[in-house]
């Protein structure tokens, strides 16, 4: 795959004061063992992971103890296991559904537990100016010239310096080619076919995803903060609305996988998942552009456990291991030579790593400042219709 260049643009630069609602939401957990247990036809989940084996407990310090928080799909027990043999160190993981939950959670002093956290690109950017993250020190960390040269320098955390690119992907749509025909190729291509996916189209339960998409599909970037632009995007919305089924970012997929569901809003990560299930569906990147995400690795200032939270970056930073966990979760690495090391058909899926030219039509979601207000009363007026 072709390195790309830097889908943000110069909006990130913008205040992060205005908190973003979720990129992306996970069902609550409500088991608590998984071993023994199959695994989500989405994503795993996981309540707590302790060195391979799901647990239930209260996050401690002890100094051979490495306490993360997560998204749920990060992790599995070759992974853990992998980890503790090279290091020494146990982990437990917790798993947070939005980056809201977990922003919460910390300034609730979960701070004071976790050494390494998984936060977003945006939520990178925020958790800085309120003081969150350490600055890394960058001569602990090995192999941090190892990444896509578009992660060396990304906008929401300059020079990687709180932040270490873990997992990144793109939201696009997933569809059920036999039901739908022609296959969509772009956002447009929901209006345009709207008679016929009429009440079997989901978009996600998000402002900023959605109004982002149609945004793009009217050449306007996901982070416009010009009203009149703002404005055109809910216009179209409006006309769209009708056919939607509902808004939800997780539960369009039992539906499309019994074909209720024709086309659905899909995180790739999310999408790639599915169609493991049942390869018969697709995944769409929109050709107009769509959204990129990226989670990273980050230790919080008042990590317990910092020597722990260096080794676990640098383990991941391992292209091998970094090629094993892509191969096993189906996740988009940024490390370099962990892609040369991955089977040609996964190292070739261009819903896991997208072509150039489609990421140069990406962007990340950053923070729009005060305009935030109006994509939240538009939204509210479009989901309460």
């Amino acid at each position: 795959m072709s390195e790309f260049q830097d889908a943000y643009s110069p909006m990130q630069k913008f205040s992060a004061a205005a908190a973003l609602r979720t990129r992306r939401q996970f069902l609550q957990v409500t088991g608590a063992a998984l071993t023994g247990m199959a695994l989500s036809s989405c994503r795993r989940r996981f309540s707590d992971v302790q060195g391979g084996q799901a647990a239930v407990g209260t996050a401690g310090s002890a100094t051979d103890t490495l306490h993360v928080y997560a998204w749920a799909g990060y992790f599995d027990d070759e992974l853990l296991n992998s980890f503790r043999e090279a290091t020494g160190f146990r982990v437990i993981a917790d798993i947070f559904d939005s980056n809201e939950t977990m922003l919460a959670k910390m300034q609730a002093g979960g701070g004071s537990q976790y050494s390494i956290i998984y936060p977003s690109d945006y939520m990178v950017q925020q958790m800085v100016e309120m003081g969150m993250l350490q600055p890394l020190d960058k001569s602990k960390i090995e192999g941090k010239d190892a990444l896509l040269s578009r992660f060396a320098n990304p906008g929401y955390d300059p020079n990687n310096a709180h932040s270490v690119p873990a997992n990144w992907g793109t939201t696009g749509l997933i569809y059920n080619p036999k039901l739908l025909s022609p296959a969509p190729q772009d956002w447009n291509d929901l209006w345009t076919n709207q008679r016929k996916i009429s009440r079997r189209l989901t978009l996600f339960n998000d402002v900023r995803e959605v109004m982002g998409a149609t945004l793009r599909s009217l050449g306007h970037s996901y982070n416009t903060t010009n009203p009149e632009e703002i404005e055109a995007a809910y216009q179209k919305l409006l006309k769209l609305k009708p056919a939607i089924a509902s808004f939800t970012t997780d539960g369009w997929r039992d539906l499309i996988l019994s074909g209720d569901l024709m086309v659905a809003m899909a995180y790739s990560s999310d999408a790639i998942a599915v169609i493991a299930e049942s390869p018969d569906l697709k995944y769409v990147i929109p050709a107009s552009g769509s959204s990129l995400w990226v989670d990273t690795m980050a230790i919080p200032k008042t990590a317990p456990n910092p020597e722990a939270a260096y080794a676990w970056i640098n383990f991941m930073l391992s292209p091998e291991n970094a090629a094993k966990t892509s191969e096993r979760l189906k996740l988009a690495t940024a490390v370099k030579a962990a892609i040369d090391l991955l089977p040609a058909a996964l190292r070739n899926d261009p819903s896991l790593f997208p072509t150039e030219a489609i990421i140069n039509k990406c962007e990340g979601i950053a923070p729009v400042g005060d305009a935030a207000e109006l994509y939240d009363r538009y939204w509210t007026q479009l989901t309460s219709l």
